[in-house]
């Protein structure tokens, strides 16, 4: 994903992932999404689960507990109300408040993946298949038809390195030819990017990790903290899964 804008909704997150508070006009207001015309919500996607929060306005508080897209490209962004909540009408002027603690645990975890998936490529040339987050933990697999008896300590060593080396992590967008031109830009087996995308989002912990991401992520390495390799499993002749654990 690399627009800055979801339907009528300017998305803030993908300019600024540390924006938690920012004020907004309601475009549109149903028990099935309020729709804003600025949002820092991220929907979802890419593994990351989307936000939570409130809505403020008219000294009342809107719970919002997930957020959806209401078509894939080019639909609205549908913040869903808690039931039984009030709805802002419509021209209503709201102060929107992502939920700190899901979303930094949520940044670090997806950045600690994109890490991961650095030191498996660089280490054992495996691309990852597939994966999953929820916050301050996750898993991932990758194609590896063998692996050292001494892989999990080998993963967690190199983590451990590349989270004190403080590496910076950019994001910046790029039209689609010149994104494709930029090697291992697909971090994953598939590649997964909508055929009709003119520009790509790139996420670079850069010396180490390189992938197309429309997520949100720390600013540096050493922000993701503490990468604890749980168990690695195996799910298929080739393919070997590895649970982590922030701390």
């Amino acid at each position: 994903m690399a627009s800055h804008d979801h339907g009528r909704t300017a998305r803030l997150e993908l300019l600024d992932a540390t924006l938690r508070q920012w004020d907004a006009l309601v475009l549109d207001s149903t028990p099935d999404g309020i729709v804003l015309d600025r949002s820092a919500f991220y929907p979802g996607g890419g593994g990351q689960p989307p936000d939570a929060g409130v809505l403020l306005w008219g000294g009342v508080q809107t719970r919002i507990v997930g957020v959806r897209r209401s078509a894939p490209v080019d639909g609205d962004l549908l913040l869903i109300p808690a039931e039984d909540d009030p709805l802002p009408p419509v021209g209503t002027s709201v102060r929107g408040a992502v939920e700190d603690q899901r979303r930094t645990a949520l940044m670090r975890t997806h950045s600690a993946l994109h890490l991961l998936g650095g030191v498996v490529l660089r280490d054992f040339g495996a691309l990852a298949t597939g994966g999953n987050m929820e916050p301050l933990s996750a898993r991932i697999d990758f194609n590896l038809p063998e692996i050292p008896a001494d892989f999990k300590e080998q993963i967690g060593q190199a983590c451990a390195v590349e989270v004190e080396a403080d590496r910076r992590i950019d994001v910046r967008v790029l039209p689609r030819e010149e994104a494709y031109a930029l090697p291992n830009l697909i971090g994953t087996e598939t590649d997964l990017l909508p055929p009709g995308l003119r520009e790509v989002r790139i996420v670079d912990i850069v010396g180490l990790d390189l992938q197309a991401d429309g997520g949100t992520h720390v600013a540096s390495t050493r922000q993701i903290g503490g990468i604890e390799v749980v168990k690695v499993e195996n799910k298929g002749k080739a393919n070997r899964r590895l649970r982590i654990r922030l701390t």
